[in-house]
């Protein structure tokens, strides 16, 4: 049940932080600040190159479109 949660909760952050122009850290805190109100507490968030997250969940974009944050479970 937790993860089904976790999943809903995670697209419903990426519906939210898909803007164009704000930089990979302000996104990143978005995200950080939305699971850590979840109670998640075994995570990280990367900005990678759009394309390049094959070792985790894309939950936002940012800098134009061009970076993916990616969220990694433990």
């Amino acid at each position: 049940m937790k993860k089904v949660l976790l999943a809903i909760g995670l697209l419903s952050i990426a519906g939210t932080t898909m803007a164009a122009g704000k930089s990979c850290d302000d996104v990143k805190a978005d995200i950080d600040a939305k699971i850590k109100v979840k109670g998640v507490s075994s995570y990280t968030l990367e900005a990678v190159e759009k394309g390049s997250s094959a070792d985790g969940k894309v939950v936002g974009t940012c800098e134009g479109g061009s970076m993916e944050i990616v969220y990694k479970r433990g």
